[in-house]
């Protein structure tokens, strides 16, 4: 999750309310890593809510995307548009024999 620094992401915002203990600790990360107080809420917001993220369903993501750019890069440029995607599609999903065994999949509904 990345966050865009412009005026017109940041125009929104909130008040909080913590006790002056964890004020102390946003503080002190805040001086620690170089920012000010609001931007240190910000991170530690989003870092909080990427937690809540199921990390290999992220990781999964990340493969499929990062294998997409590679099977693009060998497609063959003879093939049609159709063809290319078609063989793209097939090479993510896996053999055939194979995706009842894939643990990274959701079941198939009969």
């Amino acid at each position: 999750m990345t966050r865009d620094n412009s005026p017109s992401e940041r125009a929104p915002s909130a008040l909080t309310r913590m006790p002056a203990t964890l004020m102390a600790e946003v503080e002190a990360w805040a001086t620690a890593n170089g920012v000010n107080r609001s931007d240190a809420i910000c991170r530690l917001v989003e870092a909080g809510l990427m937690a809540m993220v199921n990390p290999t369903q992220v990781n999964a993501t990340r493969a499929k995307e990062l294998a997409g750019t590679v099977i693009d890069n060998l497609a063959d440029s003879a093939a049609s548009a159709d063809d290319q995607a078609s063989r793209k599609s097939r090479l993510l999903k896996g053999p055939e024999e194979f995706r009842k065994a894939r643990v990274d999949r959701p079941k198939a509904r009969k």
